[in-house]
């Protein structure tokens, strides 16, 4: 059932929820159960045996973790781990760039209304610190408005 939440988007927790609802609905007439008894119970139980493991690990696990606050092992492991994570966090921001600056590669012409709406959207975030929604909305009505200009004039 993991491989569905990745694919669509939304919480996981929603996407769990709606798949064990729908499965206990659709199999209740084999049972003699009713439908939305059995679709709560569905979403009920398949949203709790998704995230039981993770709060499982979490309360057993935080005890260990703040026993090792001081391992200078432990916390140099961590500390690169999170170098690691910032670096694949970087790849991927200039994966994204690359393909919204020159969707057509680096031979043909450069999107400077992309380039604004990403620096318009940056000065957001850090320097007035708006929140992220506000902002990735506005620089999506801005990339839809830019393109629906571009169409209608050329």
């Amino acid at each position: 059932m993991d491989w569905l939440g990745e694919t669509t988007p939304g919480p996981l927790i929603m996407v769990v929820a709606f798949v064990g609802f729908v499965g206990a609905w659709t199999d209740a007439a084999q049972h003699s159960l009713n439908p939305l008894t059995a679709g709560i119970f569905g979403g009920v139980t398949a949203t709790y045996f998704t995230f039981l493991p993770s709060f499982v690990f979490i309360f057993l696990g935080a005890p260990l973790v703040e026993a090792t606050r001081g391992n200078l092992k432990f916390s140099s492991a961590l500390t690169a781990i999170t170098a690691a994570v910032v670096g694949v966090i970087v790849n991927l921001a200039m994966f994204f760039a690359y393909h919204a600056l020159w969707p057509r590669g680096f031979e043909s012409s450069f999107e400077w209304m992309c380039a604004l709406i990403g620096i318009g959207a940056a000065i957001a975030l850090f320097r007035f610190k708006l929140g992220v929604i506000p902002v990735v909305l506005a620089a999506g009505a801005a990339g839809i408005l830019m393109r629906s200009v571009h169409s209608f004039v050329g």
